[in-house]
């Protein structure tokens, strides 16, 4: 008779949202189940407990400090001060924590405050820092397409909702005349109908604006493949996909000068503007359409640069560190997984912290 195998041990991931959600949160949490299960047997649960098998979990990934509260909680009474990592998402991070009790309760109660980018520390209290892990979320590669130089086509990729600052594109789109060759491309559901309806209003007055609603996720990384440009506009991120999909693309991002989008693309990055300034937006799409200007090369060498931080190998690593840090063995390393640096270099050299081991701001 041969041997039994060993069984995996289990992990459960918590995730607010459904399985097949077309978002950030949900894709994480599939990724991560792929990443993790082939040294443990994991599974993506909106509640915990979910059943009589919880009882076997050996650690939790909660994504949402507000919206996962009551599983934090439940995981945290029957496994005190051990096995809990909460994932911290942009309104978590720049919201919700601040005001939110339940959110609040969730920082204290985790063992690993896991941000996404590499400002996310910052936004911690001062007292939990110590408890943040940095992990940059992944994506494969994909070539770089050539680019028409007849027009300069930028698309904006995220469901219609207020902290997707929507407005700020649409406002572009008024600004830029037809004849300028700047065609605005927008993939998202209205999942605000009066933005919506703004959507298609837009649409109508501004021939070189399309909402085309929302997309499939293969869908919609051939549209930014195809784009020279990707443009997000939001007011909070904890870590946006579509910035790491657009830079492993080959296409270059123009980003609102927020927290969440810094952490990804570096303090020197050249392609900020400032939050909800559609003037300077536009500004910098004629500068890109401008063949004479070297703005656009100059963003596709830095988004080349990082590049690196968004490879698959780099975020399985760092996942496997929490994981076995939150079960108390030795990380990859051999050492425990614990912390994150946070340092303010500008390349992605070592850091002087642990964790990551990234300086990447």
């Amino acid at each position: 008779m041969k041997p039994l195998k060993p069984q995996k041990p289990a992990i459960a991931i918590v995730s607010p949202a459904v399985r097949d959600a077309n978002n950030g949160n949900g894709q994480t949490a599939r990724r991560w189940q792929q990443m993790l299960e082939a040294y443990y047997q994991v599974r993506i649960v909106r509640h915990w407990p979910d059943g009589p098998g919880a009882q076997d979990d050996q650690a939790l990934l909660a994504l949402h400090a507000r919206k996962s509260a009551d599983s934090i909680a439940a995981w945290a009474q029957a496994h005190p001060g051990q096995g809990l990592a909460v994932v911290l998402t942009g309104t978590d991070l720049y919201r919700d924590i601040q005001t939110d009790p339940a959110a609040q309760a969730s920082l204290q109660l985790a063992q690993r405050l896991v941000v996404l980018q590499a400002c996310g520390p910052d936004a911690l209290p001062p007292e939990l820092r110590h408890n943040a892990y940095v992990i940059f979320q992944s994506t494969t590669a994909r070539q770089t397409l050539p680019k028409s130089d007849r027009q300069l086509r930028a698309v904006m990729v995220g469901h219609l909702r207020d902290e997707k600052s929507p407005q700020t594109l649409w406002d572009a789109a008024h600004f830029l005349q037809p004849e300028e060759r700047i065609h605005l491309d927008h993939i998202g559901e209205p999942l605000d109908p009066a933005l919506g309806a703004q959507a298609q209003a837009t649409a109508q007055g501004c021939p070189h604006y399309r909402w085309l609603g929302g997309q499939a996720h293969e869908a919609t990384r051939r549209s930014i493949q195809r784009a020279h440009l990707l443009v997000h506009t939001s007011r909070m991120e904890g870590g946006a996909h579509v910035v790491m999909e657009a830079v492993c693309a080959g296409t270059p991002v123009l980003a609102s000068r927020i927290d969440g989008n810094i952490g990804m693309l570096g303090l020197d990055y050249a392609g900020y503007f400032d939050w909800n300034d559609a003037a300077q937006l536009v500004q910098l799409l004629r500068r890109c359409r401008d063949a004479a200007d070297p703005l656009l090369g100059t963003l596709q060498r830095q988004c080349a640069l990082r590049a690196p931080l968004f490879a698959p190998a780099a975020e399985h690593a760092a996942l496997l560190s929490l994981v076995s840090a939150l079960q108390g063995l030795p990380d990859a390393q051999g050492g425990q997984g614990s912390g994150t640096g946070t340092g303010h270099g500008t390349g992605s050299g070592t850091s002087n912290g642990t964790g990551t081991g990234i300086s990447p701001v």
